[in-house]
């Protein structure tokens, strides 16, 4: 994992009403799901989209992944068919930014993870990562990504 420069940081959320997708995915298919996802989201949020688009993920992954995708919006969206509101927690969160590409997120979250432990955070049972640029076709590595966990 590229060194960030960046420690973890502990913030105050406000609840951020979404649209998203959910479904259970096998990790072999998260890459079709979230494009599917994004697509699907995008267009039910239209104009009213709030920031990038957003993975949200609940409980720890096993062979499948309790996932949704889709976007923050700045008012609410009327769902329809498989899109659905979803308001992300307020509250207390760990935040950490991944540089990298995605198949390194595990080491960020190994580095959050035990910052959050040092710290005695208990991290919930839904955290959240937030995909700040595109990466470049030829270089995955220049994806930046934002880790959110919400703690008690």
């Amino acid at each position: 994992m590229p060194d960030t420069g960046l420690e973890p940081t502990l913030v105050d959320l406000q609840p951020q009403p979404c649209v998203v997708l959910r479904e259970r995915v096998p990790m072999g298919e998260m890459t079709s799901f979230f494009s599917r996802a994004f697509h699907l989201t995008g267009a039910a949020a239209g104009p009213h989209i709030g920031g990038p688009p957003l993975g949200i993920y609940f409980g720890m992954p096993s062979d499948t992944v309790d996932l949704a995708a889709g976007f923050p919006v700045h008012s609410a969206v009327e769902p329809s068919g498989e899109v659905v509101a979803y308001t992300l927690p307020g509250g207390r969160a760990a935040q950490y930014t991944h540089l990298g590409s995605y198949d390194s997120l595990a080491q960020s979250y190994d580095r959050l993870m035990t910052w959050m432990r040092e710290r005695d955070l208990t991290p919930a049972d839904v955290m959240w990562e937030s995909y700040l640029n595109e990466p470049q076709p030829d270089h995955p590595e220049s994806a930046r990504t934002l880790i959110t966990w919400p703690v008690a």
